[in-house]
């Protein structure tokens, strides 16, 4: 009779059959940058969450070296739409200073800027508007021309999060012929039309301002089609994936580790963390462990890294426990 229980007996012992660990070099932070002096202003729907100007932007990057922290995920807020997100590719727009600033004082720092025209465009889609319809390949330009500006500046990683067909194809070509081939892309390639980016679109400022995101964000219903994505857009140059969102979503990170031997990175979003945070507030549940609980069960699934606003949080927590 094989009693697995044996292996249950002490912490000792439990610590070391574990089968996954959750490590902070795996952690990257969202952190959301915006035009204007002296803000840092919270995002009331992601307790914790602010919106920093640059000014006070060493206050958070403090808190992310002390926890150890070595990669962010960076997006902006500008003082300036229109119908083309012209800010997102604008040399000296928020998201540039900002990569500019924290190399300079930050240099070890990994960045990864997330590509979109959605924070930056007068309708709130993240593709070229005409008469309605989010146009496909008049967007994939714009969104090149923004991942040049933002690896010039010197981001680390590119991050395309649109959803259009062919972007990560046309991002890799104008890197390459910027000689910028060294930069890795790391795509948003099974982003999904969920609900639970609600929070977020409070902090970035990126609702769209008529119909939703459903004609190029993924329908939650299609695991395969998701699969699709991701190949397409390996075949297109993607040097990593991203699954978001990621708890209602852990299959898909399963089947992309099981099928594809590339680091996949799974996106604890917005609505994922806010849910936590007020259960937590209300006294309902016991927040380290259940966010202890879904990092593990995102590693289990097959996630390499994950990108979460408990990112802060869970280092203080993993340090605490090497003492």
């Amino acid at each position: 009779m094989d009693r697995t229980r044996r292996l249950r007996t002490s912490k000792a012992l439990r610590d070391m059959v574990r089968e996954e660990h959750v490590r902070v070099d795996e952690l990257i932070y969202p952190i959301f940058v915006t035009e204007g002096s002296d803000i840092c202003h919270p995002v009331d729907s992601m307790p914790g969450i602010y919106q920093y100007s640059l000014d006070r932007l060493p206050e958070e990057m403090e808190r992310i070296k002390e926890a150890r922290i070595k990669a962010i995920l960076i997006f902006g807020i500008p003082d300036h739409k229109d119908e083309v997100g012209s800010g997102a590719y604008d040399e000296h727009g928020i998201v540039q200073k900002a990569i500019r600033q924290i190399k300079k004082e930050w240099s070890d720092l990994l960045i990864i800027a997330d590509v979109c025209l959605c924070e930056y465009t007068s309708h709130g889609h993240c593709g070229f508007v005409k008469d309605g319809v989010i146009l496909n390949d008049e967007t994939l330009p714009l969104l090149a021309k923004t991942a040049v500006s933002y690896a010039k500046a010197g981001a680390d990683i590119i991050a395309p999060s649109d959803m259009m067909d062919m972007r990560v194809a046309a991002i890799r070509e104008a890197l390459d012929q910027e000689g910028l081939t060294y930069i890795p892309i790391m795509s948003y390639s099974a982003k999904f039309a969920s609900a639970y980016y609600g929070p977020f679109r409070d902090a970035a400022h990126s609702a769209p301002g008529f119909g939703d995101r459903k004609t190029y964000q993924m329908d939650p219903a299609n695991g395969q089609e998701a699969l699709r994505e991701i190949e397409e857009d390996l075949i297109e140059g993607a040097d990593l994936i991203i699954a978001k969102p990621a708890l209602a979503y852990m299959d898909i990170i399963k089947e992309a580790s099981l099928n594809y031997n590339i680091p996949i990175v799974a996106y604890n979003v917005s609505g994922e963390y806010a849910m936590v945070k007020a259960a937590a507030a209300n006294g309902w549940i016991d927040e380290k462990r259940i966010v202890m609980e879904n990092m593990t069960g995102l590693k289990r699934a097959g996630a390499k890294m994950i990108i979460t606003y408990h990112a802060l949080d869970v280092a203080r927590w993993l340090k605490e426990e090497e003492k």
